[in-house]
């Protein structure tokens, strides 16, 4: 069997490693003259680490990510909602790592260059047409002046090419585009000193705004460290599709701090760290609504190509990391390709839809918009505004639909030395 993969992102390069493992050949085709490390920090939980330490990379994820110690949830000044141990210090057998984006694909990507070998990763190849038989799928690839590069033929294909989505283009030509929530995220990230454990991931705000801090790397000292921030602003209606433009846009302060000045976290200066960073970027914050399927024949999709969420949750990266070991098994076990296609999507779209949906309404970041909802301007004590059985059925439903649920007793977490 032989598989082609179209996108060399997060997704993409999982699926290759995943198939590789279990003896399936594939190659992967982006269209991207290289690939690059982009981006600024992602959380990658426990659930899906497993699946990337199942293929030998959890010491190089080690190596440039930060074990994430601790989760808090509190209001706009700072006072706490929830708080809660991560990962492995919350009894999970695998880390949630706070990771850069650009450097979680790069050891995903250096893996794959080594086991797949160079000839089979092309960048450079856009997809331009397919078509499929009883046979098999050929694909189409050209540059970015539409010459023709490559023509491949494959058992199957699987597109992983993002919320932009060619394959998916084709595959629904009715489907309307990505459509923005009115929403925008800015973010960015600046070597700063660290703050409570060192490993702490702190969600402060609400439906007005949010404001998200975590360390994705060492800093330049033992006492700093690479902090991620990120502030989401509803500043519209929403509607409409965003121009190519506006999906890698500098940020610009003018815009930004008009928001960041409502937050007030005690043990980090948020305005201080968003002023010195030089440079940031700023995003419309869209999804799609979920599709009734995902495969057509022997054609499938896979990620953000098949279910692009809002981020909340944690959850984008490490659903496509699952989705590549489903497909990646099945795969492995069927008969025939489409049998396993079919059968990838009967256990991926259902939870995939699900998290959506919920991503929608907050996501475990639902808890502070109830929070702040109730109590815009502080509280006293928090079970007045909202019991802790409210809280923990907030978020703790959300980990559950999405997979990496675990029973755990939410004392309050001492802060601990980096």
């Amino acid at each position: 069997m032989k598989a082609i993969i179209v996108g060399g992102g997060v997704g993409g390069l999982t699926a290759a490693l995943m198939l590789q493992a279990r003896g399936i050949d594939c190659e992967v085709f982006e269209q991207s003259d290289q690939i690059r490390e982009l981006g600024v920090g992602i959380n990658t939980l426990p659930h899906a680490i497993k699946e990337l330490a199942q293929v030998g990379l959890l010491d190089r994820l080690d190596a440039v990510a930060i074990r994430t110690y601790e989760l808090i949830y509190c209001n706009r000044l700072g006072q706490e909602i929830w708080r809660e141990p991560r990962g492995t210090d919350a009894g999970f057998d695998f880390p949630q790592f706070s990771i850069h984006r650009g450097r979680l694909q790069g050891v995903i990507y250096a893996a794959a260059r080594a086991r797949l070998g160079e000839s089979r990763i092309h960048t450079g190849h856009r997809l331009g047409s397919f078509t499929q038989d009883e046979g098999g799928v050929t694909a189409y690839f050209f540059d970015r002046n539409g010459s023709h590069r490559k023509t491949a033929r494959g058992d199957i294909l699987i597109g992983a090419d993002g919320i932009h989505s060619f394959v998916r283009s084709q595959l629904f030509p009715n489907e309307e585009p990505a459509r923005f929530t009115g929403t925008v995220l800015w973010r960015g990230a600046l070597d700063w000193p660290k703050f409570l454990t060192g490993r702490s991931m702190v969600i402060a705000g609400g439906m007005a705004g949010k404001l998200v801090l975590y360390p994705i790397a060492d800093g330049s000292r033992e006492d700093r460290c690479l902090m991620n921030w990120a502030v989401m602003v509803k500043v519209g209606q929403g509607g409409g599709t965003p121009k190519k433009e506006d999906w890698s846009r500098l940020g610009r302060f003018e815009d930004l701090m008009p928001h960041v000045q409502r937050f007030n976290i005690p043990y980090c200066d948020a305005k201080a760290l968003i002023e010195a960073t030089p440079e940031f970027w700023e995003y419309p914050l869209c999804d799609r609504d979920p599709l009734p399927r995902w495969s057509h024949g022997r054609v499938t999709l896979l990620g953000d190509a098949a279910h692009p969420m809002y981020p909340v949750g944690s959850n984008g990266a490490s659903q496509a990391i699952l989705d590549a070991r489903c497909l990646a098994d099945r795969l492995r076990d069927a008969d025939h390709a489409r049998q396993a296609l079919f059968a990838y999507e009967q256990e991926r779209l259902p939870m995939t839809t699900q998290i959506v949906m919920m991503n929608r309404k907050g996501g475990p970041e639902g808890v502070i918009d109830a929070v702040e909802e109730r109590a815009p301007d502080g509280f006293t004590n928090i079970d007045d505004v909202l019991s802790y059985e409210q809280r923990k059925a907030i978020v703790r439903g959300y980990a559950a639909t999405a997979g990496f649920a675990r029973e755990q007793v939410n004392k309050p977490v001492a802060a601990k030395a980096a």
